[in-house]
């Protein structure tokens, strides 16, 4: 490419010294399990739903749909309309009952009226499980933008890069825990808005901020031709393939309101108030990001074009950073590189944290010392999760390097709204929801989430499967979610209507008051 290797490292180097400075000193404050976990509920709802933006805008979009919307075209921007469309569903179902309900997890929410061990120990299952399936979409995607920066082409190269990229995010949780972790992200999603944003005007000032002649440039730099700007290009023509769209679109739409991540966020503000507040600043930082990938998206294709997109090192993911080089050289390069790279650490970081916090608390603290584990052992347990999922994460991503991070990500969505969004729904609406109902609806939805994506193109039987030389694929949608999502909530109805065990109406009484007032959940007011 003709980038300059010093500038990029210099500037990724920059951001990670201070960014890890910044930590140490809002960790060395922890001393609480609340501390680390929560960061005792200190953050206001506008620096939560900045960071909330922060955790949530990752590799995915910044990388994979820019790169989508460069190769697909219309097609591609959908992700985005999906991910903004989402957070109503958070605003108006979850944020609020969630932070009234529970204090650290999302165990602490489906065990509120259930048995406490076997709930608990799904709930941490779950969050492991789909941590790590986002963990390794981001690790992805730090080896395809270093294999870009550095030239990197062979695979050992990119493996020992993802290897540094996971160091450096298990120092982020075990220094900082969830304040460090917040100022990080907070950090980050304003780099990332104000990095997308001078992007977007460099660019229209190109085309004399003219989208029109963005869009008509890109028409005429791809095979696909003026098709590029019309839908169908990716999920158009068949049947098999409109429906694929509309698997995915679920998955993205519904997938928000249920990743672990983003729902203990809502757990670092002190009351209902202030998590709406978060999710109405998430949006809008979001729905500003997401327009400026579809003039980033367009403007790569326009000026890169296809063919040089996907033959870059990283592929798709490429398209972002072949744009900042073209449009500002080395230096915008540089920039931008180290800012996507804050993002991939930022949002592995937050993953990584959660993970580490479901097992600690929930199977540590409640299942095997029964409640009555030491704040401080609990929170060691933690660290040690956080090394654990830390070197599995790496694993993961070195296995799954050269894929879409978008569309990797779309399949974490898939496995959350499966596992997780029936049993918030049935747990904080429906009386009669019992233990059983919750674990055949987190393991019936998770099981049939993860049986289908091994069986499906996604893993194998296409060139762009994780392993194209081998066809063992039945399932013929590349996203599981418009089957294993009602399979969820038809497992978690016959689970409940079947059993003979009855549920706690004190229990879901005082869940349904305090979920709705927060009354004896001894929040802040």
């Amino acid at each position: 490419m003709g980038g300059n290797t010093a500038i990029n490292l210099g500037v990724f180097g920059v951001f990670v010294l201070i960014t890890l400075f910044i930590v140490y000193r809002a960790g060395s404050r922890n001393s609480t399990a609340a501390d680390y976990y929560a960061a005792g509920s200190s953050f206001t709802g506008p620096q939560n739903g900045i960071a909330l933006s922060g955790d949530f805008l990752s590799a995915a979009s910044f990388l994979g749909i820019s790169g989508s919307i460069a190769v697909n075209g219309y097609d591609g921007f959908l992700y985005s309309i999906g991910w903004v469309v989402s957070w109503l569903m958070g605003l108006m179902i979850i944020s609020e009952r969630l932070r009234n309900t529970g204090r650290f997890t999302l165990g602490d929410v489906l065990a509120f009226r259930m048995r406490q061990r076997p709930v608990r120990a799904a709930a941490a299952n779950v969050t492991l499980v789909i941590s790590l399936f986002y963990m390794i979409a981001q690790m992805a995607g730090a080896g395809a933008l270093m294999a870009l920066l550095l030239d990197v082409h062979t695979k050992g190269g990119q493996a020992v890069v993802i290897a540094v990229v996971g160091i450096v995010m298990v120092l982020y949780v075990l220094l900082g825990g969830m304040k460090g972790t917040t100022w990080v992200q907070i950090i980050k999603a304003v780099f990332l808005i104000l990095c997308v944003t001078l992007m977007t005007v460099f660019l229209l000032g190109k085309f004399g901020f003219s989208l029109s002649a963005i869009l008509e440039t890109a028409s005429r730099n791809t095979p696909l031709g003026p098709e590029v700007l019309e839908p169908g290009a990716r999920y158009g023509g068949t049947t098999l393939s409109r429906l694929d769209f509309l698997s995915l679109a679920l998955a993205l739409v519904l997938g928000t309101a249920s990743l672990p991540h983003v729902l203990m966020r809502f757990y670092t503000v002190p009351n209902a108030r202030e998590a709406r507040r978060s999710v109405v600043w998430a949006t809008w930082m979001m729905a500003i990001f997401y327009l400026c990938t579809l003039v980033i998206g367009f403007g790569a294709l326009a000026l890169v074009g296809a063919e040089d997109i996907r033959s870059a090192p990283g592929g798709e993911n490429s398209a972002a950073p072949l744009l900042a080089y073209e449009v500002g050289g080395a230096v915008l390069l540089g920039v931008v590189s180290a800012v996507a790279f804050a993002t991939i650490l930022a949002v592995v970081a937050g993953l990584t944290l959660t993970a580490s916090a479901s097992f600690a608390h929930d199977v540590y603290a409640n299942v095997i010392k029964h409640g009555q584990a030491d704040p401080r052992s609990e929170v060691r347990v933690a660290r040690l999760t956080a090394v654990v999922v830390g070197v599995l994460a790496i694993a993961g991503g070195i296995a799954a390097n050269g894929q879409n991070v978008a569309f990797l990500v779309a399949l974490a969505f898939a496995l959350a709204a499966s596992a997780n969004l029936s049993t918030i729904i049935y747990s904080m609406f429906w009386k009669r929801f019992n233990t059983p109902g919750t674990l055949w609806a987190v393991y019936g939805g998770l099981g049939s989430c993860i049986v289908l994506i091994a069986f499906s193109p996604a893993v194998s039987g296409t060139k762009a499967s994780i392993f194209p030389d081998v066809d063992f694929a039945w399932f013929p949608l590349g996203n599981p979610g418009l089957v294993s999502i009602p399979f969820s909530f038809l497992c978690g109805y016959l689970g409940t209507v079947l059993s003979k065990e009855k549920s706690d109406p004190v229990k879901q009484a005082e869940m349904e008051v305090r979920s709705l007032t927060g009354i004896g959940s001894g929040l802040r007011p």
